[in-house]
């Protein structure tokens, strides 16, 4: 396996895993919607980075895009379904129905799509491996996470019947499930660009880092042939599943 796609590539996890998998030896596609970011990766990576402009809600164009990629580039032997967000933390009786759309959009359609698009050739090729970036929030309910949540739920259970479908070939899948993690966007995001906000998230916690996201696929993607991780839940040493929560009544 020498060529990876990593979506979501201009910050957070997705540069992280970029920069990784070149220093490994690969050659990687960086997509995402930001050109400006992606240049300046390629500058900083080299000629074993190729950065693509794509949006990943855009379906109409992603086929057409693929079909251009570069001869050097083909075929796409891993797939790093890492572009993703999380919008608003309200309830959802009071959440915006637009961010609902977007996380959907984002989270559901545009994976499935890719993934879609680019399946057939692994499996004609019986070689091949899907990683998809999932979360803790879609095993672990919180206040607000609605549905973002659900989105990563489905996440979750897309990459165990791709394994059922994929049962008898030589393709792996793997769903990672990171728990709290600083460095990225992701709250700056989902507090709409309130900084303050989003600082507030990891003030006084230890929490994982993209690196170690990056780190984690580098070992994935080197596992023996006969082995496949299904699904990967990585949260920091501060940090553990809360339990049920039992609202008291007075009397």
């Amino acid at each position: 396996m020498n060529i990876a796609l990593v979506t979501g590539a201009s910050s957070g996890f997705g540069t992280a895993i970029c920069r990784k998998l070149i220093a490994d030896g690969y050659k990687v596609i960086g997509a995402a919607r930001r050109e400006d970011k992606l240049q300046s990766l390629a500058k900083e990576l080299g000629d074993n980075f190729l950065p693509l402009q794509l949006d990943i809600t855009k379906n109409d164009a992603i086929e057409t895009i693929l079909l251009q990629l570069p001869k050097n580039f083909q075929p796409i032997d891993i797939l790093i379904n890492n572009a993703g967000l999380a919008l608003g933390l309200d309830p959802a009786y009071e959440a915006n129905y637009a961010d609902w759309e977007v996380m959907i959009n984002t989270n559901i359609t545009g994976l499935v799509h890719l993934t879609r698009l680019i399946l057939p050739s692994m499996v004609e090729r019986n070689s091949g491996y899907v990683i998809n970036i999932g979360s803790t929030a879609g095993t672990y309910p919180y206040k607000g996470s609605n549905v973002y949540g659900a989105s990563k739920a489905f996440v979750k259970q897309f990459s165990a019947n791709l394994r059922t479908d994929l049962l008898g070939k030589q393709i792996k899948v793997t769903n990672i499930e990171p728990g709290l993690c600083g460095g990225t966007e992701f709250s700056t995001v989902r507090f709409h660009g309130d900084d303050k906000k989003a600082a507030a998230v990891y003030q006084d916690s230890v929490f994982i880092t993209p690196e170690d996201i990056a780190n984690t696929i580098s070992w994935l993607v080197n596992t023996p042939p006969h082995l496949n991780i299904n699904s990967l839940e990585i949260m920091p040493i501060s940090q553990a599943p809360a339990g049920l929560t039992v609202v008291k009544e007075p009397k």
